[in-house]
């Protein structure tokens, strides 16, 4: 029986025992397929890329990277997460890499470029075992066995760094090797400080635990970078309603108003027809007699400062000034939220609803100007329950304070880690010579196929270090045989490639810490993706993606 002639169709057509036909996959000539060992060697190629991109931003001596959107915003950074995030990656294995440093960054907040970096290395190893014919899925196995190897040596080598909140030294210096890296790591001894008193202004200390929430990072463009503060409370970037209200409120009693300072508008559409001067004066009164309650009920309440969410017009700016009543209208709904915190107010959504008791206090409320600009910003200070904190940068630059932001962002996210979990490990590549030096040693007891895996593994641990003398301007393979030739002899795991060329490769001494579970992040999550990735063997897409 002759099949039915159906037409110039574009699927892949197969019919049954009875001649109808069925379709096995549609438009097939509009798709491209990778199968086999050419969709690893594929993916493979894609995700090295991206690692080789972000492998020169690794360590304190990293470089950075300039990258501007779309829209010609400009961003200088080395922050692995921030690299990968601007960029415009289309391959689909080059965007797990951009989720991998991502997870990295939302866990641990620190080592976004080192995860990347490590992947990119184990790939590459990877590779070349797939060129000996060794399959995948052993290949994968023989990288999670060593992994595992790896974050139990990391807990065997971990140190326990004492602290309390008399002796601040060790998350000074853990917070300070975090900034090493970035740009702005001239003044590190200062941001650290910064960033620890920060976290624990705001720790639960018993429960060893930190809500970032509380803690606000505020930039603005003008002083230099070691201008940059810690404020006991609150900034606003507004000022004062009108020029001649106070500047300063001490003991200031805070109202809180979501509503708005204006008469009331009906929701139905209406018209007014006023016919007569008697007409307009009586609704010019009515108007006033609104604006003069709600002053009245603030002023009533006690307060001697009032926040409002929406804006007002000069009408009610005048009846504030002249009833000497300081305000501040267009704030923000977070920093509401954060004030009402520390200053114990209550959010008032109506004026009716104002008393004594749902207002907030605190000891001052100051104007800041800058400069020779007319730039003004509020500082509240002084709150009583003052679990919120305020970070005020300053630079020469948006992008400089940007950086400025991310790079505290990471310290502080350290800090937070070491207060939950107070081991660290030694940075300088330390560790990482430490567990490829184990994991050679385990190597010797496999037996079978994975042994090559597990060795490929150390080897992969060692594109760390390499990649930080390389960035450092050392000879990389010269230092590593040091590195690798100390460690055994000293059979000390804080030998390390001395980046800062500070005359000694101890870790140790040099104070370049890490935190232990950020270290052991970053091995798992590489060891995962790279997982994932060799478990892939068919790539289908459309043709034009090719």
């Amino acid at each position: 029986m002759q099949p039915p002639k159906l037409g110039n169709l574009t699927q892949s057509i197969a019919f049954d025992e009875y001649g109808q036909p069925f379709i096995i996959l549609r438009e097939q000539d509009k798709q491209k397929r990778l199968r086999g060992k050419d969709a690893h060697k594929a993916n493979i190629l894609a995700a090295r890329s991206v690692a080789k991109i972000l492998r020169s931003s690794l360590g304190p001596r990293g470089m950075d990277k300039i990258l501007v959107s779309g829209d010609g915003d400009v961003t200088v950074t080395n922050d692995g997460a921030t690299i990968l995030q601007k960029m415009d990656v289309s391959h689909e294995i080059g965007k797990l890499l951009v989720e991998l440093s991502k997870s990295q960054d939302d866990e641990i907040g620190d080592g976004t470029t080192g995860v990347v970096v490590m992947a990119g290395a184990l790939l590459e190893e990877a590779e070349k075992l797939l060129d000996k014919g060794i399959h995948p899925i052993r290949i994968a196995q023989g990288f999670e066995d060593a992994c595992d190897i790896a974050v139990k040596h990391l807990e065997s080598i971990a140190d326990i760094v004492p602290w309390s909140e008399e002796k601040l030294d060790a998350l000074y210096e853990t917070a300070s090797t975090t900034l090493g890296s970035k740009i702005i790591s001239r003044f590190q001894d200062q941001m650290s400080k910064i960033a620890v008193n920060a976290v624990l202004a705001v720790a639960d200390l018993k429960r060893k635990d930190v809500n970032f929430e509380l803690i606000k990072v505020e930039g603005k463009v003008g002083g230099r970078l070691e201008d940059t503060i810690l404020v006991d409370g609150v900034v606003l970037d507004k000022e004062m309603s009108h020029s001649q209200m106070p500047k300063e409120i001490k003991d200031a009693k805070i109202a809180i108003l979501t509503c708005a300072f204006e008469p009331p508008k009906p929701k139905t559409k209406h018209k007014v027809d006023i016919a007569t001067a008697e007409h307009y004066k009586d609704l010019y009164e009515r108007e006033q007699k609104y604006f003069k309650d709600m002053v009245k009920l603030c002023k009533d309440s006690g307060a001697t400062l009032v926040l409002c969410q929406w804006g007002f017009d000069d009408e009610a700016n005048h009846l504030l000034l002249q009833n000497k009543l300081p305000a501040v209208r267009w704030v923000g709904g977070v920093e509401i939220e954060l004030i009402a915190i520390a200053t114990g107010a209550r959010i008032v959504p109506r004026f009716e609803e104002l008393a004594p008791e749902k207002l907030g206090t605190c000891g001052v409320v100051r104007e800041i100007a800058f400069g020779t600009t007319n730039d003004k910003m509020l500082v509240i200070e002084k709150c009583p329950l003052s679990k919120a904190v305020t970070v005020l940068i300053r630079g020469g630059n948006q992008m400089i304070i940007d950086e400025a932001k991310r790079s505290l962002h990471d310290a502080m996210c350290v800090t937070r880690n070491l207060i939950r979990d107070n081991r660290i490990v030694y940075g300088g590549g330390a560790a990482e010579v430490a567990c490829s030096l184990k994991i050679q040693e385990y190597a010797n007891s496999v037996s079978g196929i994975e042994q090559f895996a597990v060795r490929s593994f150390a080897e992969a641990l060692e594109q760390i270090p390499i990649a930080l003398a390389e960035n450092s301007g050392l000879q990389p393979i010269p230092e590593l045989a040091k590195v690798k030739k100390e460690q055994i002899e000293k059979k000390s795991s804080f030998i390390g490639v001395d980046c800062k060329q500070k005359g000694t490769n101890n870790m140790k001494q040099q104070k370049v810490f890490e935190t232990l579970i950020g270290k052991q992040q970053q091995l798992m999550l590489a060891t995962q993706l790279v997982r994932m990735i060799l478990k892939i063997d068919d790539v289908i897409q459309p043709s034009d993606k090719f």
